[in-house]
């Protein structure tokens, strides 16, 4: 009754916010009426709209597709044209790679066989789950990476405290061996709150429960910025500059595989000293690899050896043998998409059986993410507008004075702003509101755009705080081991971690690697600039 009745003045709220935002808004189209003026209307609409979810955030992008045409500042070709470019390729080539992983059970092996490596130490299990959660989320999606862990994890968990519950480790489960069809059983349903169990009514196995899941919802946030597809704001990042060549998959790796490295093991150590959790557990078995396990992770490999090779900048990489592929006419996503096709290709079974393909449409269809994908076209039609209007040109003049600042103040500001306001809105969301901010911050105080973009599009992944930060926060809290204060309590300390990794990569290795030190060809040139020097 109290949830309904919740629920209903959320509802009544929503419609209000829906209606009085563009009203307190319109001053700024009917008084001022310049194109600068309309499009700052449709940007802090939509900022209203994100942040505050009052309707579907999917929707809430399509409005530059009826909002500039109405105001002259783009026609309607044009905006749709920002609709679909060479990210949505990519997502859809990563997106059929992550489909056949999960339909053949590929991530589960990962997963155990990398907790395997690392042993059945307490500490070490710990370990290994969060390490294995941040792998997958490097080439899936996050909230991906989360579903598949979890099942895994709560088995293992649901096995440990059964054999505490029975008088002494291993009484009930000798061998304290993984029931795998448990996991295939969980997996299969979406998590429930679990009743208070008997076995976590004791300290340790509470703590145990807490540490465990914590570390599995922070990982796939921390492996997810190592690589460009790991996340939607890299992607949406990747595309604010066109003629920008310097990013690609191997620069990005080579730039934040080592911050997630670092964040992953000072996020341990600071989770484990934080609950002092005591495991004690086991890995123990697995069915023999399938044909089709085989071939997903064959594709896997070449995909991740091509993204690595096209380009690597020191040496000319494999796309050099085509024509035009000193232009850029070839990306990661010709090879995302390439590799995907043959999922829906190569026959799953052998002759003996009826053909049917690695995955199927309605497969792809169920776990592609449509709505990231328009709520970051959304972005694309938000940022080209606010260079036709002109208004990106004007917030780089009204953000001139910066430059009189030490650039990695300004950096850092933009950090804790992106990191505070990613708790409460969505990370795609908050990364495309500040691209069209920033970038032209950068332009204005004469300083490598990356040098403020790179740091700021990753430090929006850090949304540890709550619950409904990010999705899979969300999933983890619905196995019900963890309370709201708990994430709040490690997320505040592992959103400092990120922070700070984030800062010495841009300032160390960063600097030669992007040549932030200086002001590239591909950025525009304002007149009349404050000269920052890193």
């Amino acid at each position: 009754m109290l949830r309904s009745w919740r629920r209903g003045l959320w509802n009544y709220r929503s419609i209000v916010l829906i209606i009085l935002s563009p009203l307190l808004l319109l001053p700024l189209p009917l008084v001022i009426g310049t194109k600068e003026a309309e499009c700052a209307f449709v940007l802090l609409l939509m900022a209203v709209y994100w942040v505050t979810e009052a309707i579907p955030l999917s929707m809430t992008a399509m409005l530059p597709a009826i909002l500039f045409p109405m105001f002259g500042i783009m026609n309607s070709s044009s905006v749709a044209k920002e609709y679909f470019k060479d990210f949505h390729f990519l997502l859809m080539g990563v997106i059929c790679l992550a489909t056949s992983i999960e339909k053949w059970g590929l991530h589960q092996r990962m997963a155990l066989r990398l907790v395997t490596v690392v042993g059945v130490n307490p500490a070490w299990l710990m370990l290994g789950f969060m390490s294995s959660c941040a792998f997958l989320s490097m080439w899936v999606h996050n909230t991906s990476a989360v579903t598949m862990m979890m099942p895994i994890v709560d088995a293992v968990l649901q096995q440990i405290l059964k054999a505490n519950d029975g008088g002494c480790a291993g009484e009930d489960n000798p061998d304290l061996q993984l029931d795998v069809h448990s996991i295939h059983s969980r997996k299969e349903k979406l998590p429930q709150k679990h009743p208070p169990l008997s076995g976590c009514q004791r300290r340790r196995d509470l703590m145990m429960c807490k540490a465990m899941c914590i570390g599995i919802a922070y990982s796939s946030n921390i492996g997810g910025i190592a690589t460009l597809p790991g996340t939607s704001p890299n992607l949406i990042f990747s595309e604010i500059y066109p003629n920008c060549n310097c990013i690609n998959f191997g620069n990005w790796l080579l730039l934040c595989l080592p911050i997630s490295v670092i964040m992953l093991l000072l996020s341990y150590s600071f989770i484990h000293s934080f609950i002092h959790s005591f495991i004690h557990s086991f890995i123990h078995s697995f069915p023999l690899s399938s044909s089709q396990e085989i071939f997903t992770g064959v594709v896997f490999f070449v995909m991740v050896l091509l993204w690595l090779t096209r380009s690597p900048g020191f040496i000319p990489g494999w796309a050099s043998l085509f024509p035009h592929s000193h232009s850029g006419y070839i990306t990661d996503a010709t090879v995302a998409l390439l590799l995907g096709l043959l999922f829906f290709i190569v026959p799953a079974y052998g002759p003996s059986r009826k053909y049917e393909a690695m995955i199927s449409w309605k497969e792809f269809q169920a776990s592609m993410p449509w709505k990231v994908a328009l709520l970051v076209g959304g972005g694309f039609a938000l940022a080209e507008g606010t260079k036709e209007s002109g208004l990106s040109l004007w917030v780089a003049e009204l953000l001139t004075p910066l430059g009189d600042l030490p650039v990695l103040a300004t950096i850092t500001v933009a950090c804790i702003i992106v990191t505070t306001l990613t708790e409460v809105a969505s990370n795609a969301a908050t990364i495309t509101i500040f691209l069209p901010i920033l970038s032209p911050l950068a332009e204005a105080i004469h300083v490598n755009p990356l040098y403020v973009l790179i740091p700021a599009t990753l430090c929006t992944s850090f949304s540890f705080l709550l619950p409904v930060s990010n999705p899979p926060n969300a999933v983890v809290f619905a196995y019900g081991h963890i309370s709201v204060i708990d994430m709040v309590k490690a997320g505040l300390g592992v959103n400092v971690i990120g922070v700070l990794a984030v800062l010495l990569a841009v300032a160390t290795w960063g600097v030669p690697l992007f040549a932030l030190d200086k002001y590239p060809d591909w950025a525009p040139v304002l007149p009349n600039f404050n000269s920052t020097a890193p």
